[in-house]
Formats: structure tokens, C-alpha cells, sequence
């Protein structure tokens, strides 16, 4: 009786078991386009959505260290004194200006979208507003041009 080893038979292949077919392919592609379609537009509205939810993260901080400010000197910053106010003492401040300022940076935040944040005080809607136009930086608009407005926030 003769043994052979695995290793002197000669290699030969099953044509039907090499490799994918084009069905199978075709499958796998259509699988990934309805993956695509489902899963895509989500993605890519959450960065928008991101950038109005640190919009008003900075409101909420900004009205915050407003607020501090009027504790210290009496009075909101006027609109031109504006936001400055807050890391840079006005010629006009009244009562005891923090040193250091009111913001932890030490600067006042551009909105998301590289735009200052608009200031107002007396504001029309409280004692002061705080605005932001949005990705598209005029007023009005939807979705991602829609505005934020600090007397809006939850």
C-alpha cells in the first residue's frame, strides 16, 4: 500500500467554488446603496446640528457672565460697550469691574460659524438679546440658517 501526502497531489480547482459570482456581487453592492440611502443623510445633518446646539452652550455661558457682570457693577453692558464688556473693562463701567473679566478665555466666543454673536441691551425681549443668524449669518432662515436667540433657549 502506497501513502501519498497531501503535498504530492497535484492542486487542481473547482471553477464554481473560486471567488465571488457577479450575482453575488451585484447583491453585496445593492446592500450597501440601501445602507447608504438609510444611513447617510443622518450623518451628515448631525454636524449641523452640533454647531446650533454649541451655539447655545456659549448663549447660556455668555448670559451667565452677563449676569455677573451686572452683580459687580450695577448695570448690563451697554450695546456698544457690547460683549468686550465681559473681558476687557469699559471707560464707562460703573462699580467693581472683575479682574480677569467674565468669560474663562478671556475672549469673546464667535458663534459657530466663525460670526460674532449679536448683542442688544436694553434688548427687546429682556434685558439684554444675544443672536446668532446661523450658518448663513443673515437674519431669517431654516434648518441650518435658522437663528438662535438667547430668550428661545430651554
Amino acid at each position: 500500500m502506497t501513502i501519498t501526502s497531501r503535498q504530492n497531489r497535484p492542486l487542481t480547482r473547482n471553477p464554481a467554488a473560486a471567488g465571488f459570482t457577479l450575482i453575488e456581487l451585484m447583491v453585496v453592492i445593492v446592500i450597501l446603496g440601501i445602507l447608504a440611502t438609510l444611513i447617510v443623510p443622518n450623518i451628515m445633518d448631525t454636524p449641523d446640528e452640533a454647531k446650533q446646539a454649541k451655539a447655545k452652550v456659549d448663549m447660556t455661558a455668555l448670559e451667565t457672565a452677563l449676569k455677573m457682570y451686572k452683580l459687580h457693577t450695577g448695570a448690563y453692558p451697554t450695546t456698544e460697550q457690547g460683549l468686550e464688556a465681559l473681558v476687557s473693562p469699559p471707560e464707562t463701567a460703573s462699580g467693581n469691574w472683575k479682574e480677569g473679566g467674565y468669560l474663562e478665555k478671556s475672549r469673546v466666543p464667535l458663534d459657530p460659524w466663525g460670526n460674532d454673536y449679536l448683542y442688544l441691551s436694553p434688548g427687546v425681549n429682556g434685558s439684554f438679546d444675544i443672536t446668532s443668524y446661523g450658518a448663513d449669518g443673515v437674519p431669517g432662515g431654516d434648518g441650518k440658517n435658522k437663528d438662535i436667540n438667547n430668550w428661545e433657549i430651554e
